[in-house]
């Protein structure tokens, strides 16, 4: 079973009006990346992976942080209707601010069918060793609720980074080490950090979302995972709308092609079908749809 571990949720379920359509043009090297989408062109992009896990980004200005466009009260919600659109295929996660009515949110999203949590918080601006988030951690850990936080770098400058430095993670794992973690985008460029943190902690993952459209970063990435042991624990992500699934399944079979002429070591092919096809759902506690 193929599952893209890291989408998020579309912004209109039909069409989306000239005036609400967001393009922006610094996130990818190659073509800009169109924020808005339809549940339609959201299947279209998945049509690559058998199961996808779906989520928004609690923020209290989504539109300027991240460039997704639901209201705050609309977080959790457009994510639970897209989901009941079509359960066979999607899983969705919550998303909640630890300092802000956290419990009350989680326990209605769990009632209605939410089985992980995303975090990011340099765009949620909270400190993700404080007190707050130590507690809905607990929390998580308690109630079987996976986390997919953000890690790495972003291209939002008001998004601090030493709030999603790979080592964090670490941090967190040693005080709840039953919690089931993945962190985003291998932590870019930070793949060294992320690398040694997955390897040591048996319930932390790392996904590859985003990583593929810059091809160093990638062959550093995964030749860090090979040379520490760690490729076992790197799950697919596509990064939805920055990429699709087919786009992150074909960017990570181009890993070695820079190589030609060099005597730099290859990453197995094994390891790169490893990622693909890696039980995600198994590795988070998750049953499938």
């Amino acid at each position: 079973m193929i599952v893209d571990v890291h989408a998020h949720t579309p912004t209109h379920r039909e069409v989306v009006p000239d005036d609400e359509r967001q393009v922006y043009t610094s996130w990818r090297n190659d073509r800009p990346v169109v924020t808005t989408n339809t549940w339609a062109e959201y299947d279209e992009a998945m049509a690559a992976a058998d199961v996808s896990i779906v989520f928004n980004i609690a923020v209290d200005d989504p539109l300027a942080a991240t460039g997704i466009p639901h209201p705050p009260e609309r977080c959790n919600d457009a994510t639970i209707e897209f989901v009941r659109d079509n359960p066979s295929k999607r899983i969705g996660f919550m998303s909640v601010n630890p300092t802000a009515y956290a419990f009350d949110e989680a326990d209605r999203c769990r009632e209605q069918g939410l089985v992980g949590v995303k975090l990011g918080p340099n765009y949620q601006n909270f400190d993700p060793l404080g007190e707050p988030a130590l507690a809905f951690y607990d929390y998580c850990q308690t109630n079987g609720l996976p986390i997919l936080f953000h890690s790495g770098a972003s291209p939002i400058r008001e998004a601090p980074l030493r709030y999603t430095y790979p080592l964090v993670t670490d941090e967190i794992a040693l005080r709840y080490p039953e919690l089931r973690i993945v962190m985003a985008h291998m932590g870019h460029p930070w793949s060294r950090e992320t690398v040694v943190t997955i390897r040591k902690h048996p319930h932390v993952y790392a996904d590859v979302s985003s990583i593929y459209l810059r091809p160093w970063v990638l062959y550093q990435s995964l030749i860090n995972a090979v040379e520490w042991g760690a490729a076992g624990k790197l799950l697919l992500g596509s990064d939805f709308p920055i990429a699709n699934t087919g786009e992150a399944i074909a960017g990570l079979r181009t890993v070695n092609d820079m190589l030609e002429g060099t005597k730099l070591p290859r990453v197995p092919d094994e390891v790169i079908d490893g990622i693909i096809n890696a039980d995600a759902l198994g590795a988070l506690g998750l049953k499938a749809p």
